[in-house]
């Protein structure tokens, strides 16, 4: 069976074109980064979503809970549309801040 994606996927970018997540993602070691790489594959194919691998942080705010063999991987991200796009990574981050987040071109 050839799924297509429910979301096209935009990786948040710094003024200056750095991808924090993508980024953060290459750096980590391979059996992590495929981890992280299938649970960020599943919000795109799968959305919506809830726990254990989703948790709501606030309004049009969520974060992916990804489970590594030496701690939990948090990537923040938020769905407009058709698109979905990874903000904000933090590999074993034990809280995180609350931020108020808008999409590009919205304000």
């Amino acid at each position: 069976m050839n799924r297509l994606p429910r979301y096209t996927v935009a990786f948040y970018q710094t003024s200056r074109g750095h991808e924090p997540v993508r980024e953060w993602l290459k750096a980590l070691p391979a059996e992590a980064r495929r981890i992280v790489g299938e649970d960020l594959k599943t919000v795109q194919y799968g959305w919506p979503l809830g726990m254990p691998l989703i948790r709501k942080l606030e309004a049009d705010l969520w974060e992916v809970r990804s489970t590594l063999p030496d701690g939990i991987a948090r990537v923040l991200f938020t769905v407009q549309g058709m698109r979905v796009m990874f903000m904000l990574s933090s590999k074993k981050a034990k809280r995180l801040p609350r931020m108020n987040w808008r999409w590009p071109g919205n304000g």
